[in-house]
């Protein structure tokens, strides 16, 4: 039976990045398990060894530490978190440069906060050392800073990071591993549910059940995963979701698990950026007309289509375009600082002074968002 193109993607790509959860790698009880994780490099090392460049997005510093500082579940608070994280970072990168070196492939650890996609010059830079890495022949092995990540600067989950990362190299595809292994339409550990092959649009996924993984240790859960699915899948990176103890199926026949179809434009890594790595700093409400012109049409905002403004913003800084329901429709670079917005709004372009008859976001500068 033929596969489908998002499966298609994973089993051609020459550029893959691999996503795998805590729960897949570590255990309360004893740390990191040594055979799935060393299950996993082969799986990895595989492709790697085809010619492929494969960068590996891994959760599981916290809970690698927990055993080691004879912790008895995963920390909540803050400050043991980053304790936990400082111990199980260095035996989860000592675990996986080993376990490549059996494939004799080298590891670079890129650990990240998302303050280094966050902010623009950053997102460059991490972008070029990917690229050289690659270059080199390393495996990335990324994962979020925890160690000093605040609230303010998390990324939540490392499924959001591993799409950011999927878009930042250009991947062909993005394979998260977890410990469900597909999606269902019902909760799968009541019965009688059917699981979904695939999701071709995002409407797809009306009715279904997204529920949360099985284990305690990981922050994600099936939630976490589907979104950073449909982010990727919405910029073009086509995704498979599947069993981490199918990682070597996954990465060769690619018959196992969710495939989600990529759209069909790409974003450019500035759109991408704009629409789901930037912090925005503030929100533009809009009216109807200007939602129309501004998602339907793909047109420059104007002050005629602004009803209100708030935050904390300069002209050059991300903010969000809202609708009259207050959700987010696009985001994009504002023309103006917050502070000069009131006397414009609502107001037609000719009757403005001469120095503000431009658009208030740009339509190169603007990303709009679709259900």
């Amino acid at each position: 039976m033929a596969l489908s193109a998002a499966r298609e993607a994973v089993i051609r790509g020459g550029k893959l990045v691999v996503k795998v959860g805590s729960a897949a790698l570590t255990s309360a009880e004893n740390g990191i398990d040594r055979q799935r994780l060393d299950a996993l490099v082969d799986a990895v090392a595989g492709r790697a060894g085809q010619g492929v460049q494969v960068v590996l997005v891994s959760s599981g510093a916290i809970s690698a530490g927990i055993s080691p500082l004879s912790l008895r579940r995963r920390p909540r608070d803050l400050a043991t978190q980053q304790a936990a994280a400082s111990v199980g970072q260095l035996a989860l990168a000592h675990a996986y440069a080993e376990s490549f070196g059996r494939h004799a492939l080298t590891v670079g650890q890129v650990l990240l906060t998302s303050d280094d996609v966050v902010r623009r010059a950053h997102y460059r830079n991490a972008q070029r050392t990917f690229s050289r890495l690659l270059s080199l022949g390393a495996v990335p092995v990324v994962n979020e800073n925890d160690t000093v990540a605040t609230e303010e600067i998390r990324f939540g989950d490392n499924d959001r990071l591993a799409a950011l990362v999927a878009h930042l190299i250009g991947a062909d595809a993005l394979v998260l591993l977890s410990d469900v292994d597909a999606l269902y339409d019902g909760d799968p550990r009541k019965g009688a549910t059917r699981k979904i092959a695939e999701i071709a649009q995002p409407s797809d996924m009306d009715g279904l059940h997204v529920g949360m993984s099985s284990s305690g240790l990981g922050t994600g859960g099936m939630m976490s995963k589907v979104a950073a699915a449909r982010v990727a899948a919405g910029s073009g990176i086509p995704v498979l979701l599947a069993g981490a103890e199918e990682a070597h199926r996954a990465l060769t026949a690619a018959d196992v698990g969710t495939a989600f179809t990529a759209s069909a434009t790409r974003l450019t890594a500035r759109r991408f950026w704009l629409g789901y790595a930037a912090g925005s700093t503030g929100r533009l409400h809009l009216n109807d007309g200007a939602v129309a012109a501004v998602v339907e049409r793909r047109r420059s905002l104007l002050a005629a289509g602004v009803t209100g403004a708030d935050g904390d913003f300069v002209a050059g800084d991300v903010v969000d375009l809202v609708d009259p329901e207050q959700r987010v429709v696009a985001r994009g670079v504002v023309a103006f600082d917050v502070g000069e917005l009131p006397a414009m709004i609502g107001r037609s372009t000719h009757d403005l002074p001469p120095e503000q008859r431009r658009e208030v976001v740009h339509a190169d500068d603007l990303v709009p968002f679709k259900d």
